[in-house]
């Protein structure tokens, strides 16, 4: 018997009569929910350690290890209050694991889904009403206060958005207008960071026995998946959520405003609080972070810019998932969609192939939406092992397989934004951060990737490609003086931003944002303009 069934043995409470709850694993709280408000000796709660699930893609080994080892403490602390906790390891879809119960309990209840691949996996069940569906309690804003905020429809702006829950809730309002006279400082953080002062170290965790097998696991079951487990890195029980949340409290939100854009080599996080997982699995709830940040004493802009990452991009991202279906209702009709899930660019890596769900899988693999026309895979640099020679790109992959993260302007301005230039598919490069960071799902992942990241859905989310040269990096980073290229003279990533123009043009021409960079290509002579394509034609072949 394993540790976590021993202690979970130990714990358990007689399951006659109980109403019964399937916590799906990404809602790990007590105080979301049913549970947060009946009592503990009358519920029971169903716990799905689906390997199908983690199957369908070959996740970081470390995301794996954070889901499942929250997900067996979030068990023992429940099974600890008194709720019983049925216990279930499944090879297939959830409907199939949670319809065997259904004989037995009649009926669960269930808060909605945060992804909709999940959703679309309980359909059936919630269809025949064997499974009823709750309003999912862990979000700030309801679907309301999204359309309202945008009465046109799409396409859709956070700006709007956030303006408006911003008043409704109250939150950095003053007499109805914003704390500090604006309501974004996102133009005053925009600092790089000089060295000083020293970027904090992030926490060390000691792993229990739990976490230890969790780790064990993984590596048994799932050695094929990229990756590896740093148990020093991974927050798993309540108490590790907590240590996280205090020391990015005193160590990281007082300084977050000013360098929220920086990039370093000596730490990739600078001043970000690296909660992101933990609030994705619902171990930190959203409203107690935004409400312990609203009374901290720290400037402004800090508490503005963690406010408007939490209140507003990531509730807006989310509204924008759910009311395209993932990006397969587009204005101009329904999207195309991958058959199956995508690997990003695991099987040219590893020189094997993902064999995904399987035939149990119903389940697409995405949308597949180009607005540019990009198609190319993505190049093996994006994996270990395979450096690219730029020194920005290399320093964010090895940190991004060393942690399975990266703070959101590496994730934009590095990953996001060399992979458009050289015009990668949308779709792989989404599959890849999916793949490759601990706190992506479909929900956030795919607006970030499909249409932040790579403008690959086009205006509808956002207002331009957020593409750059080596200046911008050069200017927000220390990357540059430790690379061979010269970001002032010969750094390829400026030829790939100039031919991305170029190549791109009739596209973007009518765009507003874009009339200034046109403005400067239309500058640039017919030979620098061919030597922009040679570069990219010589990188893109180079990388692949």
């Amino acid at each position: 018997m394993s540790v976590f069934a021993k202690r979970l043995a130990e714990r358990q409470t007689d399951p006659e009569g109980r109403r019964w709850i399937f916590v799906p694993p990404d809602q790990l709280s007590g105080d979301l929910g049913p549970l947060s408000r009946e009592d503990p000796s009358e519920l029971g709660i169903v716990v799905v350690e689906n390997r199908w699930k983690k199957s369908r893609r070959p996740y970081h080994r470390q995301r794996l290890a954070m889901v499942l080892a929250n997900l067996r403490h979030f068990a023992l602390e429940q099974a600890a209050r008194g709720v019983a906790v049925r216990h279930v390891v499944a090879e297939g879809p959830y409907r199939s694991a949670l319809g065997a119960l259904l004989a037995e309990f009649g009926s669960l209840r269930c808060m909605r889904p945060a992804e909709r691949e999940l959703r679309v996996d309980l359909g059936p069940l919630v269809a025949s009403g064997g499974l009823v569906e709750l309003e999912h309690e862990g979000w700030l804003t309801a679907t309301d206060d999204f359309l309202k905020s945008q009465p046109k429809g799409p396409p859709w702006r956070m700006d709007a958005f956030y303006r408006a829950v911003r008043r409704r809730s109250g939150l950095l309002m003053e007499d109805e207008k914003p704390a500090g006279g604006k309501f974004s400082f996102d133009a005053d953080n925009r600092k790089p960071w000089p060295g000083q002062p020293p970027a904090p170290e992030p926490p060390a965790f000691e792993a229990d026995e739990i976490t230890v097998e969790v780790a064990e696991l993984v590596e048994r079951h799932f050695s094929a998946h990229p990756g590896e487990v740093d148990l020093a890195s991974l927050p798993a029980t309540l108490d590790d959520a907590e240590y996280l949340w205090r020391w990015a409290v005193r160590s990281c939100l007082p300084l977050f405003g000013p360098y929220e854009d920086a990039m370093s080599r000596s730490s990739s996080g600078l001043f970000h609080t690296r909660i992101s997982g933990l609030l994705n699995l619902h171990r930190l709830l959203p409203k107690r972070v935004v409400a312990d940040v609203v009374e901290l004493d720290i400037p402004l802009a800090s508490k503005e810019g963690f406010i408007r990452q939490v209140l507003g991009w990531r509730e807006f991202v989310r509204h924008v998932h759910e009311a395209s279906d993932g990006f397969r209702d587009r204005p101009e009709g329904r999207a195309q969609c991958a058959a199956t899930p995508g690997d990003g660019g695991w099987s040219r890596w590893s020189g094997s192939t993902w064999n995904g769900g399987g035939e149990d899988d119903q389940l697409d693999g995405g949308a597949l939406p180009s607005a540019l026309g990009a198609k190319r895979p993505l190049p093996l640099c994006y994996w270990p092992g395979h450096p690219s020679g730029l020194a920005c790109l290399d320093r964010v992959v090895d940190d991004v397989w060393r942690e399975a993260w990266s703070h959101h302007i590496t994730r934009l301005m590095v990953l996001a934004n060399i992979a458009t230039l050289l015009d990668v598919a949308p779709r792989e490069l989404a599959d890849w951060f999916w793949i490759a960071f601990a706190d992506a799902y479909d929900w956030v992942v795919e607006p970030n990737v499909l249409a932040m990241g790579s403008y690959g859905v086009g205006p509808l989310m956002t207002t331009k490609p957020y593409v750059s040269g080596a200046a911008y990096i050069d200017r927000m980073s220390d990357y540059c003086s430790h690379c061979a290229f010269d970001p002032k003279n010969n750094c390829p990533i400026t030829n790939l931003y100039w031919a991305f123009l170029d190549r791109h043009r009739q596209a973007l021409v009518d765009n507003p944002r874009m009339r200034l960079v046109l403005s400067s290509l239309g500058k640039r002579s017919s030979a620098q303009v061919r030597a922009d394509h040679e570069v990219f034609e010589r990188v893109a072949f180079a990388l692949e």
